[in-house]
């Protein structure tokens, strides 16, 4: 079997691999650099449960080879802490319910991420439509669409507090 020597920078840290030129990014986080955050699903591409942030945007993990993301930032559920400390996301989830069996939760979490990074207002269609590619069968999306809501409101009052000098 042959394989490629990549470097990946994965949560800012650069990751040098010799992985097979047919091996998923989903596998190469979860067997190679053991982020098992980025949950297997469907591995078709129709849940979002592996979705990663690469550049800042969400992909699925299981469609991308790594070989194609030398060279860009690759943010998994694992990156997300701010110093030490639940992103306000992960805080949101977990305060309003939004996370019961929690497999989905850290590809709808990024995905929320990448939607608030963009836009810090969105309103809860806004919200709907970007997390439409995550597949959930716990929450009922409610609790979902009212967590990223707190969260989108937190991080505006950080930033709120940031530029008056607070």
């Amino acid at each position: 079997m042959e394989k490629h020597l990549i470097t990946l920078k994965v949560n800012g840290e650069l990751h040098t691999l010799a992985v097979p030129v047919f091996k998923t990014l989903l596998e190469v986080l979860r067997e190679d650099l053991n982020l098992t955050g980025t949950k297997h699903g469907c591995e078709l591409g129709e849940c979002g449960a592996c979705t990663v942030l690469v550049d800042g945007e969400p992909v699925l993990s299981c469609l991308v080879l790594p070989i194609e993301l030398q060279g860009r930032e690759i943010l998994t559920i694992e990156g997300l802490m701010e110093r030490g400390r639940p992103h306000p996301l992960q805080q949101a989830f977990a305060e309003m319910g939004a996370a019961q069996c929690g497999y989905c939760t850290p590809g709808v979490v990024l995905s929320a991420k990448a939607l608030l990074d963009r836009n810090p207002t969105p309103t809860r269609q806004e919200i709907a439509e970007a997390l439409s590619g995550n597949l959930c069968r716990c929450t009922g999306y409610i609790q979902i669409l009212e967590a990223v809501e707190r969260a989108a409101a937190q991080l505006r009052d950080v930033r709120s507090a940031a530029t008056d000098g607070r």
